[in-house]
Formats: structure tokens, sequence, C-alpha cells
């Protein structure tokens, strides 16, 4: 089947299906995604239809699709009310695949390699600023629900999730798919999206863009040797947004791709289809 067709059923943890209760299935979501942490789902109900998940309020277009994601650490189960004009709000308990991270422990490092200096600290948290703001956009388009291409090929040298243990001190989590590739490589739009942010020397991600595709869902592109779009423009689909580059704190060239719905960080790896060989 299409990834980018919506389901006509419900799915559930692990892949396995399930159906609302027989009175409510007139009007029951439709969903696309994996149910499990890090998982983007794109849902589509009747237009003008209300939804809240774990009781925070979803946006809903004008045609009924909607968009929401779960995070690393989310626990087993939420609840997702749908409430339609005219009908009983119907709730269902969406499942959330529990997954298992790579951990690895690093000690007897120098600590000038584990923590960043104090000097750096004003730095980082004006960085941290300008990148929550990019992120924070609720943009009216739904360009995420015609799905969400690699923005390029590759080995796959870093994971969602992944944590290191550095010097007995947890570091936070990998948040994003490492892509390695050559320096100077093209950056594809993996869809069509705003410019949010084009900043050439963020202290740990270097040059960095973050495009809006609607609804929350915001992807990053970090370690760029060069970028090719400003913030506003529109792109579209396949269009290059910069090169592959080392910079920041990289330690070779590779793209470092993230995925957002608002605050909350995703795995791109489940929301894009299989890495072409």
């Amino acid at each position: 089947m299409d990834r980018r067709r919506f389901l006509t059923i419900l799915l559930g943890a692990g892949g396995a299906l399930f159906l609302p209760h027989p009175a409510a299935r007139a009007a029951a979501p439709v969903f696309e995604g994996k149910f499990s942490q890090g998982g983007m789902i794109v849902g589509r109900t009747a237009p003008g239809a209300k939804v809240t998940l774990g009781g925070r309020a979803i946006r809903v277009s004008d045609d009924g699709i909607f968009v929401f994601g779960f995070g690393r650490d989310d626990g087993a189960s939420i609840v997702l009310v749908v409430h339609v004009p005219g009908e009983e709000p119907q709730r269902e308990t969406l499942a959330i695949v529990q997954r298992e991270y790579q951990i690895q422990r690093i000690d007897g490092l120098p600590e000038a390699q584990v923590t960043p200096p104090d000097d750096a600290a004003a730095r980082i948290a004006r960085d941290n600023k300008l990148i929550g703001a990019a992120r924070s956009f609720d943009t009216y388009e739904t360009w995420f629900a015609d799905g969400i291409d690699w923005p390029v090929t590759g080995r796959i040298s870093g994971v969602y999730g992944s944590q290191r243990i550095l010097n007995g001190e947890p570091r936070r989590p990998h948040f994003g798919v490492d892509i390695a590739k050559g320096e100077g490589e093209p950056i594809h739009a993996p869809q069509k999206a705003i410019v949010r942010m084009a900043e050439t020397d963020l202290y740990f991600t270097g040059g960095t863009t973050i495009i809006d595709h609607g609804g929350g869902i915001s992807t990053s592109y970090l370690h760029q040797s060069r970028l090719d779009v400003k913030v506003g423009d529109t792109v579209e689909k396949g269009q290059v947004i910069g090169l592959i580059g080392k910079t920041g704190r990289a330690t070779g060239p590779h793209l470092c791709w993230r995925l957002n719905w608002f605050a909350e960080r995703l795995d791109p790896q489940l929301a894009a289809p299989p890495m072409p060989g």
C-alpha cells in the first residue's frame, strides 16, 4: 500500500490492527505512522472535529487532517479523544511501543571534551532560543501529510535515541539520524516547507537549517558546509537546501537530520521510507 495514503483502520502497537467500538466506527479517525516512541502519526477525521491527545488540543485542518508524535521516553499508552460535531466524543487509548536504545559508556576523557567551557554558555543559550522559536510555528499547511523522504542517501552512522555516558555522566540522547556522506554533497528538502532557521555557525551544530512542514512538524539539518536558503523561503520537495559538512562539534562530514513535532523530538527513520540501497 502506498505509504502516503491514509489507512482505513487504526494501527495498533507493533503493527497490530484494532478497530474502534462499532457504535463509533462511522466517524472513526484513520491514521498513518508508527505507534512507537519517536513515531510521527498523521490522522484524518471529519472536518470541524476537535482532537486532544493526553488532554492537549491538536489543531485539525479544514479538511480534517492532523498530526502528532511520541517522544523518546513516552509511556506505554496515551488517550486520544476525537469529538465530531453532533456526535458523542470518541475516546481511544493508544498503545505506544517501548524501545530499547543504544547506550555507550566512555570513561577517562579530558573534561574539555565532555563539558563546554563556561564562556560558551551565553552562546549556547542564544542558539537554543533561536532553535526553539524556529520549531514553535503551527503553520496551517499540511505538507507533512504527503510523506517525508530522505534528504540524502548513504550509510546511517548514528541513530535516534542513542546515548553516551561520559566519565560517568549521562549526556543528552542523540535526537537525530546521522547519515555519512562526503563533504559538499547536496542536501534535498524531503517535502515542501517554509524555512524557519538558516544559521551558519551555531555552537554545537554549525551550519543549521530548520524547515517547517506544517502542523508543528519541522525537520533540521546540522553541520552543513553551505546553506542555500534563507528564512522565509518556501522550498519544494527535492530542492537543494545546503551541502554536507562538518561544522560545529562534528568529527567528520555527515548530515545529522532531525524531526520535530513542536518541541517533541521524533525519529526521522520511522517517518521516512526505507533507506534506498
